[in-house]
């Protein structure tokens, strides 16, 4: 595809995000057009829309459309081939929203995260990762996470036979610390009390090694059924989904070994896979997630077992949404112990951001 090309179809795309739409969903849809073109040429789009908002403010807001496009992959190609070509000064002023400073630790190596393209983390089946190593290549191992790995190939991973076959998953590296940081043992209830499209949900069934109950709510029932063909293809039965609005009564009436809330957050931790929400999130919505976040926990704690454990996870780490809603939850619940606190941090895991609170009921 020629540069120009790329830019059109680009083009068309930031078109579509000008009327409210999301880049990833703008991008989905257009590829799922007539134009959906190779794996190849759907990246070279996909990395042009997202170099566009992540150099959004050093782009002349008056020329066309295109312009600023091909300004942005030349922004993107400098700073990848030195880091230091834009100073972090200016990172900290135009990389990322003013209200943020004062919500988080912006430091230079967090900042020049963001502006880098970012990794590819697959989870494999437990036991699966020298093979699925070997299958596609081009990957590397870490020890965060017993079965991660990072791609770094130019691969359709989703056509692959191993993907095809279930032997891996396309997880963040974050996402998979949360798994392992619950510790499911097999024969355990489990309750994911906030799953989307369930690929937390899968990676306790995983780690449950298929036995037990991984019990998967949400309020939208459409992500659900994702789950459902995600756990077919991957093999895994030992789980069950049910609605759940966050309010008082949950899917069962039964109590957990183990309860995970993986709250709705403001995505700050993603804001290097998702540049346009830098642009999209404003303060006012961090307060009302944190609001949100705090009453999802109380009304989630009840159900966990004398014994059993409560983990509070989130892919941010604004104060408001992480220490600040722990010390309220710990505050109002004395027979909760507190075990852990961990925050992950983007630019030393080399992927999304997380936090993640565990509680022991006593």
């Amino acid at each position: 595809m020629s540069d120009q090309a790329v830019l059109n179809q680009a083009a068309a795309v930031l078109a579509v995000t000008e009327t409210g739409q999301r880049a990833d969903r703008a991008l989905r849809d257009y590829f799922e057009g007539p134009r959906h073109g190779s794996w190849r040429e759907r990246r070279e789009i996909v990395g042009a829309v997202f170099a566009y908002f992540r150099w959004l403010q050093w782009l002349d807001r008056k020329a066309p459309q295109q312009r600023r496009l091909s300004e942005a992959l030349g922004l993107q190609k400098r700073f990848n081939e030195d880091g230091n070509s834009v100073k972090a000064e200016a990172l900290a002023v135009r990389a990322v929203p003013g209200w943020l400073g004062g919500e988080m630790d912006l430091t230079p190596e967090y900042l020049r995260h963001l502006q880098r393209e970012p990794a590819l983390w697959i989870r494999t089946r437990p036991g699966k990762r020298a093979e699925v190593a070997a299958a596609l290549g081009d990957c590397e191992e870490t020890d965060r996470a017993p079965d991660a790995l990072r791609y770094r190939g130019d691969r359709d991973l989703f056509q692959t036979t191993a993907f095809r076959t279930g032997a891996f998953e396309i997880q963040d590296l974050a996402s998979q610390v949360v798994g392992v940081t619950c510790a499911p043992k097999p024969g355990e209830s489990w309750w994911d009390a906030c799953a989307g499209e369930g690929g937390k949900t899968l990676h306790l069934a995983d780690l449950m090694g298929n036995k037990g109950v991984v019990w998967a709510s949400d309020r939208n029932p459409r992500r659900l059924e994702v789950l459902g063909r995600r756990a077919a293809r991957a093999k895994l039965f030992n789980f069950r989904t049910a609605p759940w609005d966050g309010g008082l009564k949950p899917p069962n009436r039964m109590k957990f070994d183990g309860v995970l809330v993986d709250a709705p957050c403001s995505g700050v931790g993603t804001w290097g896979r998702n540049p346009q929400a830098r642009w999209t999130t404003s303060g006012k919505d961090v307060a009302e997630l944190a609001a949100i976040q705090s009453s999802l926990l109380r009304n989630a704690a009840p159900w966990v077992k004398a014994g059993g454990r409560l983990v509070y996870s989130v892919c941010t780490m604004t104060r408001s949404e992480t220490t600040a809603v722990a010390d309220t939850f710990k505050a109002a619940h004395p027979d909760f112990e507190e075990v852990s606190r961990t925050v992950l941090r983007p630019e030393e895991l080399q992927s999304n951001g997380m936090f993640i609170a565990v509680w022991k009921k006593t």
